[in-house]
């Protein structure tokens, strides 16, 4: 299982940094100059060019990338080119907005489907050959039902609950910018619009981090409740 847990532990990883790596081109190519509309249209060349030298712009792409990076693995964020203030302050406040937004909104109608997912995972199991040799050879019930039932029950619901994950920061996103909430969502939308790079890069990637750690815990939890992955190597 130590095999199974490490290959999927280097994946996650890998995943991460491309993420990390497309996040940041992807903010590079959007049109638009963050110093330029920070300072208006009316601004002189001069003076624009002065503060992309103070807000790092004009290092070298990979610089710029290391330096960013290096900051999000020591949870420093940055600092927002438009509020002025550390991007990890921002996050905070918005999510005492988005998380109780998503536990109402979404997450309810979602733990019904995975309760229904749950109950037809588990009744096929309980009529696969082997529930019935279990309970031939006179285990109780409940103890087929705990040892045996609902572990093999929980493959598909771990599997569906890794993907509800995803679809809730989807959802919680375009809930927020429906109805003008201020959220993650809505803090991202608006930092797009004002080209205040270190905002979006940081809380998308926030974001994607939380998605690869959602998984990867359902891929630990697989190990625990599948006897087969404990002696793969």
């Amino acid at each position: 299982m130590a095999t199974y847990l490490l290959k999927r532990l280097i994946i996650a990883t890998i995943t991460l940094v491309l993420a990390s790596m497309v996040v940041f081109a992807v903010m590079e190519i959007l049109p638009g100059d963050p110093a330029r509309l920070m300072l208006g249209f009316n601004a002189s060349a001069d003076q624009v060019e002065l503060l992309r030298n103070q807000m790092g712009l004009n290092a070298p792409l990979v610089l710029r990338y290391l330096h960013w990076a290096g900051g999000l693995l020591s949870l420093d964020f940055g600092r927002s080119y438009t509020y002025s203030v550390p991007v990890i302050d921002l996050v905070g406040e918005r999510v005492v907005v988005s998380l109780p937004l998503a536990l109402i909104a979404l997450a309810l109608p979602q733990a019904a489907i995975l309760a229904r997912v749950a109950r037809s995972a588990l009744i096929e199991v309980l009529n696969e050959d082997y529930i019935r040799t279990a309970r031939a050879k006179g285990l109780p019930y409940r103890a087929v039902l705990w040892r045996h039932a609902l572990r093999n029950a929980m493959i598909p619901v771990l599997t569906i609950l890794g993907l509800q994950f995803a679809f809730l920061l989807a959802g919680t996103i375009i809930i927020e910018n429906v109805f003008y909430l201020p959220g993650l969502g809505r803090l991202v939308f608006q930092a797009i619009t004002q080209r205040d790079l270190i905002v979006v890069e940081s809380v998308v990637m926030l974001l994607v981090a939380a998605v690869i750690a959602v998984n990867l815990l359902v891929d630990f939890s697989y190990a625990v409740v599948d006897p087969r992955l404990r002696g793969r190597q």
